[in-house]
């Protein structure tokens, strides 16, 4: 079987280099070439060709996502399951369930890794699964064949994981961006609690501003928790003041 990936940035390259130990890979993007592609170990095709696999990944951003979908919707064969894996999972639902037909299966996914912390393995990774319109079957095959790579899959729904994510991915960036913003950098005069924050700050520094931007955007619950971790802070600040 062949999967279609449409996008391979980072995140794309990662994705098709644990795939392709079992499936055969087709891939496209913009700014990709056969070349390149062939020294992956992968088969590079055009928009059209990705969109006669049975399965497709469009691993794009998120702010580039719907045009993607509606690009891709009319060119489905009947059965195709489309995988979306952006970090927010209310709004690419929402697009997929208005654009892709009746006669195609959605599986929403957040893989809980990227391509620093999941470059060497994926032992002990997690993804969370939001299944929106898929048979019970091919759900099941696909959790076993995570499990089988001893990957943690967490099946949820697209808004408790929107909420859940803006606490544990978009709070951390948040973090992240701040320490860099500061000029946070090693010290030879440390704490183990300052080289955890360094640690925080590494997480995010290979990150695109773009995806940074996004999860915030796009994630309904990101504003009210940056709201109040900015709240708590100056809280705190008063009191040592």
């Amino acid at each position: 079987m062949k999967i279609g990936i449409i996008g391979i940035g980072r995140l794309g390259a990662l994705i098709a280099r644990y795939l392709s130990q079992d499936f055969k890979i087709i891939a496209y993007d913009q700014n990709y070439s056969a070349p390149l592609a062939k020294k992956m170990g992968i088969e590079w095709g055009e928009f059209d060709e990705i969109c006669e696999q049975k399965i497709i990944i469009p691993i794009v951003p998120i702010s580039a996502f719907e045009n993607v979908i509606r690009e891709m919707a009319p060119k489905l064969k009947p059965g195709t399951l489309v995988i979306d894996v952006c970090s927010v999972k209310i709004l690419p639902s929402e697009i997929m369930l208005r654009y892709l037909p009746q006669h195609t299966q959605i599986l929403a996914t957040h893989p809980m890794f990227g391509p620093d912390s999941a470059k060497d393995t994926l032992f002990g990774k997690k993804v969370a699964l939001c299944p929106i319109r898929i048979e019970s079957e091919i759900l099941n095959n696909l959790k076993k064949y995570l499990a089988n790579n001893s990957i943690n899959v967490i099946e949820t729904t697209p808004d408790k994981h929107d909420q859940e994510i803006a606490h544990s991915l978009v709070l951390t960036h948040f973090i992240g961006r701040a320490l860099i913003d500061y000029d946070a950098k090693p010290l030879e005069i440390d704490t183990l609690g300052y080289r955890r924050l360094m640690k925080i700050l590494k997480t995010v520094e290979n990150d695109t501003w773009q995806l940074f931007i996004d999860m915030n955007k796009y994630n309904p619950y990101a504003a009210e928790v940056r709201t109040n971790f900015l709240k708590a802070l100056s809280n705190i600040n008063e009191k040592v003041g």
